[in-house]
């Protein structure tokens, strides 16, 4: 056996192994009765259609896309004034207010979740909606913040100066120059942190508990009366949006940058 065949036998056992869970949770998700059963039993789809048909379901599903919604646009808004003083200001200053936006990350989640959960309670503010737009946005503020940071590393500075030698202010050059370079990482940014706040459950049950119920918290409530084949179907459909905006940041924006490749291995 020759070490090519080797080596795709060996990368196609890789792939299956990674893969399985998820041709597991696929395979649940079409059962026809409410059962978790593998290999399915039948074939239906009505679990998938139970996630926009139940009223339930329905109202988890806007919570969470509402939640990340806002949550990562948030993000971007912080993180974008960070990583354009860091790239504008050479100072010590700058490198300190990136590590702030960083830290919250580095963190384990229940940490920064029963912090965010002190604080609420504290200010009264716990169980509103908006703090856990506000907590999602802080705890992967750190996403946009790199993207967008390697997005300003990349900006040739002779043009930024060729602008303000021909007369624009900080503003028009922000407008006019900057914008439509970094915008692809502005997009990824929110795109990643998108993606990540819909997954997430520690963080926004602990700092809005029940009144907000979005996907995940609806997965765990709906755990208590046993298990049924539409968090299967939740699953898939999660994976399948991630994969798409993932796929979509693949083709259109530069992806090995945005995972740190050098530039002559992008090359």
């Amino acid at each position: 056996m020759s070490a090519r065949v080797l080596r795709w036998l060996l990368l196609g056992a890789l792939a299956l192994f990674l893969a399985a869970p998820l041709i597991i949770v696929a395979g649940v998700s079409v059962n026809e009765k409410q059962s978790l059963d593998f290999p399915p039993r039948g074939f239906s789809l009505a679990w998938y259609l139970e996630i926009f048909t139940n009223r339930e379901w329905r109202n988890a599903l806007w919570a969470s896309l509402g939640l990340a919604a806002c949550s990562a646009a948030l993000a971007v808004a912080v993180a974008f004034p960070l990583a354009w003083f860091g790239w504008r200001r050479i100072a010590p200053w700058t490198k300190v207010l990136q590590l702030l936006g960083v830290a919250p990350f580095v963190l384990p989640p229940v940490i920064t979740a029963l912090g965010l959960l002190t604080f609420w309670a504290t200010t009264g503010f716990y169980g509103q909606a908006w703090t856990a737009v506000i907590s999602h946005a802080t705890f992967f503020v750190t996403l946009p913040l790199v993207t967008l940071t390697l997005g300003f590393a990349s900006i040739d500075r002779p043009v930024v100066e060729a602008a303000a030698t021909m007369g624009a202010d900080d503003a028009t050059i922000l407008r006019t120059v900057v914008l439509p370079l970094i915008l692809p990482y502005v997009i990824s940014g929110y795109a990643f942190t998108f993606v990540l706040s819909l997954n997430e459950y520690i963080i926004a049950y602990m700092t809005v508990g029940f009144t907000l119920e979005t996907l995940p918290i609806k997965i765990f409530n709906a755990l208590r009366y046993g298990y049924t084949p539409t968090m299967a179907s939740v699953t898939v459909l999660f994976i399948s949006l991630a994969a798409v905006v993932f796929g979509l940041i693949s083709r259109h924006g530069d992806l090995p940058h945005l995972l740190g490749a050098p530039a002559a291995e992008r090359d």
